[in-house]
């Protein structure tokens, strides 16, 4: 079975499906989760309250991956190009674990500004 969730982040309501990862495992254990949002380039950000080593990290990730950023605890959207990227990709500030991805447009997440509360749910 599909493991699903809602995120609501400003204004922009999105889904997304998680991966069969030891990091999705320990965020879905943890939802629901809240927080207030960080921007960083096209990327968003929040800590939440998981805490865990790099399972599979991965630096250059794809448009709507969802990642889980240990040295700040953090909930990671990656949309589109941030200030690490080079050329025609998609580069976290570190490596992160892909645990999962949107469902639909990831840019939608560009309405999204600093300092916005964020709420992840079970579908």
């Amino acid at each position: 079975m599909k493991r699903q969730i809602r995120i609501k982040a400003g204004s922009v309501i999105a889904l997304a499906e998680l991966y069969n990862t030891k990091a999705a495992d320990a965020i879905w254990q943890a939802l629901p989760l809240g927080g207030n949002i960080h921007t960083w380039g096209e990327e968003i950000y929040f800590s939440i309250p998981v805490k865990m080593e790099l399972e599979a990290g991965q630096e250059v990730v794809n448009s709507g991956d969802l990642g889980y950023w240990p040295p700040g605890s953090a909930f990671c959207i990656l949309f589109g190009p941030t200030p690490m990227s080079r050329a025609g990709e998609i580069r976290a500030a570190s490596p992160v674990d892909v645990f999962g991805s949107l469902v639909g447009d990831p840019k939608v997440f560009r309405a999204v500004k600093d300092g916005e509360k964020v709420v992840v749910e079970r579908i």
